[in-house]
């Protein structure tokens, strides 16, 4: 078998809390925008990246993931993070730190997922 892509589809109670995070703060892009549907919806987009999120608030409560996006300029990643949105950082893992297994890490978090940003 094989595969191209994995694509997560991630719920939030007010898809506008995601776009904050993944648009605003992470630099995704909207691919697909269906946010003024009866069922808000929109594909967003970085690179080879892509994520669905979905306004849903019974499956956000349900569904709280966590991600980790792996880079290989982890400082310019948080300079940027840093400089402009610090109130995602994780209050658990808000700089980069060597963690015992060999990466750099720092986290972020919102009202409804955690994304870990790591370097090898």
């Amino acid at each position: 078998m094989h595969f191209t892509k994995l694509v997560p589809n991630v719920f939030y109670a007010d898809i506008r809390d995601g776009l904050s995070l993944f648009v605003d703060c992470l630099q995704f892009s909207i691919g697909h925008d269906e946010r003024h549907a009866e069922h808000p919806f929109c594909v967003l987009e970085k690179n080879e990246l892509h994520i669905n999120l979905f306004q849903d608030p019974a499956l956000a409560k349900e569904h709280q993931p966590e991600f980790r996006l792996v880079t290989n300029d982890i400082e310019e990643v948080y300079q940027t993070i840093a400089s402009s949105h610090t109130e995602f950082l994780h209050p658990n893992l808000s700089t980069i730190t060597l963690r015992p297994w060999g990466a750099k890490e720092f986290a972020l978090r919102d009202k409804q997922v955690c994304i870990v940003i790591q370097q090898w």
